[in-house]
């Protein structure tokens, strides 16, 4: 009481000249070259301080560095030995394979031996890292300078989790991806799929012009922009047209794609089983048993029953948010020693290694098990008749007739009890089992514990950026349009941003392309469809044009513009209002812009009004808008100085508030416009504080995004209440369950090299048992007829995969995407 601080003393200000001093002691001056110059803490602190001699006369103490991998780079001589790494690697990631070692003054962080880091959030050690220790190795093929990135805030479209992202573009190709803040997802953090898998964005299979085949032609040509847009246009005229739409593509790209081919043409690109799982997640949504949480809230859980969804690899950042959860029950006894939250250290010896109750059910093992309080492997019927036996335990009204239980009367039991006594309960489950069971079950959990605690949430994990956002539109499915194709009634079938071959049931769809009598394909990269395109337009990536996704929690965000993209490459929504100009002439809408897009959107279909308001009017005067290149940007005559001197004009951005320029407001932009991390004397990311309402909490005006659907009251009836039957295993087949990768099984994050090497070669999975019955031993081919083919696969002998199930790796390349209940039989090739 009455403590007075000064942090402006002369005293203290030496004091912290002099520790700035200690660090530098050792540290290298390699400022020019370093890939962490410019954007670094401790460079901030050496100017701040005024730093500026080297009294320091002996050798430099240095090491030996490591190998970690494609994804990151190691320099260990610049190390100032903060604890950073090792304290979110170990203590939040959950990590075990990097460390730090000391010899009298020699600290060092680092493995055991060179390898890749095994986290699937290792990449966040070169954001956490105040010097250039640990950095991005994807940027060595295309080094830049931090503050020559053009950025913009941008959200990752490799996931469901709508995480927040700021990618930076230097000389037309983009170069890196950032962690953006928001305090209610991704918070501090991406996992390494989201930061290392952008570059589809500059592949060699990029789409850059417009291509026609001509009858009875193999390879189609290319053409102007004019000539591919009049051709589709007269197709679609003369015959009709379906749309295909896109769970990673935009709603604007989606809705502009509905009105050129009418709302009862255009159908959701996803299969029929997909669907039927997504509609159950949207009605969930719509008339929720509990409440949906953002991954804030999920890590205030403090009991959490996981089922059938192996989330580490199908929503990689909800694991790093499970994570927490299970400090949350034990971190209560530090709280009753009056021992602060913020004390964390002294919170973790509290603690020791104790962990709350985390209840996982899955068929095969998952990175979460080790942490897991109790595991259950299991076909997902029988992990779904679990899910509805703990509901009925809870709430007898929530189930039908009693479930049997099989000998797991006392875990479930033991799993209702601690849902039961749950401050915060939590239930997770998704689309990644391929199983609607499974959905079913975990709504009737929730059901029955939130009559009696309100605070009872259900996170329910999609597949893909936009699932829900494409799921609202309320169109039918991939079944409806195949129905469609049998029948002769498709003249032109425009397929936006979507591959046919990779959805389930591939053979079967196939036949749209077969019968429909011309192929359109808006897309990225060359595709398996766009092979069999009569015309294909090239579509921008979520770098080249602004776009609406909507993430598993209904929460919509607007993507911005990075860059403007060379040649013919147009956004979906673009290509689109051209061909209905000349399709509908004035009767279709002169869109200038994605938020005129979405303001038509919003006027037609109510639930997606929220949406009007997530992009700011753009202001006309360029000294009001929010600079997207950096005020250090440099060398704007010197990337034309090939060509001609002078400073080119920047494009024009008429549809948002940002500048392709380093002039604009000087003044702190609004939470959904910030584009960078920059405040004067910090340039590291340890600005991100000053847009901050306080750490971790959320930024200043509040965290960007709007959710389309708000929670009514819970409903008075269970929302289900049909267990399916009990697994039965057959003698000779074997029921096929989707297993995924984080690093794999997301086919555009496989054109970074990186990722790419560090996904696994397809093969197929079985449990030791099982591999035993079939008298197969690991790495031995197995013949098995998918997808209309017969594949030859490796066996892969899984430790903890359930009985009677084999296991089919998700997306792939060369392996078909499996439906939920499909049964195979296996032979030997040997």
């Amino acid at each position: 009481e009455g403590l007075r601080i000064s942090i402006d003393d002369p005293e203290v200000q030496h004091f912290r000249s002099s520790v700035t001093g200690w660090l530098m002691t050792n540290h290298p001056h390699d400022c020019p070259v370093c890939d962490e110059g410019g954007e670094c803490h401790l460079q901030d602190m050496t100017v701040m301080t005024g730093h500026n001699s080297r009294d320091y006369r002996f050798n430099k103490r240095t090491f030996l560095n490591q190998d970690l991998g494609p994804l990151l780079n190691h320099e260990m001589n610049r190390c100032i030995q903060c604890y950073r790494c090792v304290r979110f690697y170990r203590e939040y990631a959950g990590g075990t394979d990097l460390n730090v070692f000391g010899s009298r003054n020699r600290t060092y962080f680092g493995r055991v031996e060179d390898g890749v880091l095994e986290s699937p959030f290792s990449g966040n050690l070169a954001e956490i890292c105040p010097t250039g220790v640990f950095t991005d190795k994807t940027t060595k093929t295309h080094p830049t300078r931090s503050w020559d990135l053009q950025t913009a805030p941008s959200l990752c479209m490799l996931c469901g989790l709508g995480c927040n992202t700021l990618p930076g573009e230097r000389y037309g190709s983009l170069r890196r991806v950032r962690n953006r803040y928001h305090g209610e997802i991704n918070r501090y953090f991406l996992c390494d799929r989201g930061r290392f898998g952008y570059e589809f964005v500059n592949s060699p299979r990029r789409i850059r012009s417009p291509l026609i085949r001509e009858p009875g032609g193999s390879n189609p040509g290319v053409v102007a922009a004019d000539q591919a847009v009049e051709k589709i246009a007269a197709l679609v005229a003369r015959g009709g047209a379906v749309g295909i739409g896109s769970p990673r593509a935009s709603l604007e790209a989606n809705y502009a794609l509905r009105r050129l081919v009418g709302a009862n043409n255009f159908f959701v690109g996803i299969g029929g089983g997909e669907a039927r799982r997504l509609g159950i997640v949207l009605d969930l949504l719509r008339n929720p048993p509990a409440r949906t949480p953002s991954l804030r809230e999920v890590e205030r859980a403090d009991v959490v029953l996981i089922l059938g969804e192996d989330v580490t690899n199908t929503a990689p950042l909800l694991d790093l948010a499970v994570r927490q959860t299970v400090l949350n029950v034990p971190a209560r006894r530090a709280r009753a020693l009056d021992v602060p939250t913020w004390n964390d250290a002294m919170v973790r010896i509290v603690i020791n290694r104790e962990r709350g109750p985390l209840v996982i059910a899955t068929p095969a093992k998952t990175a979460l098990d080790e942490i897991a309080s109790d595991v259950l492997r299991a076909a997902p019927q029988d992990i779904a008749r679990f899910g509805f036996a703990i509901a009925e335990a809870i709430d007898p009204s929530a189930g039908a007739a009693t479930v049997a239980t099989d000998g797991l009367s006392t875990l479930v039991e033991t799993a209702a009890a601690a849902l039961r006594g749950a401050t915060d309960p939590l239930i997770i489950a998704g689309t990644g089992s391929a199983s609607e069971s499974i959905l079913r079950a975990a709504a009737s959990i929730a059901w029955a514990l939130a009559g009696n605690n309100p605070r009872t949430a259900l996170c329910l994990v999609v597949p893909e950026c936009n699932s829900v956002g494409v799921g609202l539109f309320g169109a039918a499915d991939l079944s409806e349009a195949e129905a469609a194709s049998a029948r002769g009634g498709v003249g032109t079938a425009i397929i936006l941003e979507n591959d046919l071959f990779d959805r389930e049931r591939a053979a079967e769809l196939e036949s749209i392309l077969e019968t429909a009598r011309h192929v359109v394909v808006l897309d990225h990269l060359e595709s398996p469809s766009t092979a069999r395109a009569d015309v294909v337009l090239p579509a921008a990536t979520f770098a080249e044009c602004g776009g609406t996704v909507v993430n598993y929690e209904s929460r919509a965000q607007h993507s911005f513009q990075v860059f403007v993209p060379d040649g013919e490459i147009r956004a979906s929504w673009l290509w689109l209002r051209r061909i209905g100009e000349r399709v509908h002439g004035t009767g279709f809408p002169a869109w200038r812009g994605s938020v005129d897009v979405a303001r038509d959107l919003a006027d037609e279909l109510p639930v997606f009004a929220p949406i009007r308001d997530l992009v700011p009017t753009p202001n006309r005067e360029p000294r009001h808008r929010v600079p997207r290149q950096s005020h250090r940007f440099s060398g704007r005559t010197a990337i034309h100085a090939n060509l001609q001197t002078v400073v080119p004009q920047p494009p024009r951005d008429d549809e948002s508030p940002l500048a392709f320029s380093m002039e604009g407001s000087p003044c702190p932009p609004p939470a959904a416009l910030i584009t960078r991390y920059w405040s004067p004397g910090w340039n590291s990311v340890q600005a991100l504080t000053r847009f901050q309402e306080e750490v971790g909490g959320p930024l200043r005006g509040g965290d960007p995004g709007a959710l389309l659907l708000i929670p009514g009251q819970r409903s008075a009836h269970p929302p289900f209440t049909d267990a399916p039957e009990r697994f039965a295993p057959r003698p000779d087949e074997w029921l096929l369950v989707p297993l995924f990768h984080i690093f794999g099984s997301e086919r555009l994050s496989l054109e970074t090299p990186g990722v790419a090497a560090l996904a696994p070669a397809p093969y197929l999975a079985l449990g030791a048992e099982d591999a035993a019955r079939l008298g197969a031993t690991q790495g031995e081919l197995l013949k098995v007829a998918l997808g209309g083919r017969i594949l030859e696969l490796p066996l892969r002998v899984m430790t903890g995969l359930a009985p009677g199930c084999a296991g089919l790796p998700r997306g792939l390349p060369g392996l078909p995407s499996i439906a939920g209940g499909q049964w195979v039989k296996l032979a030997s090739t040997s």
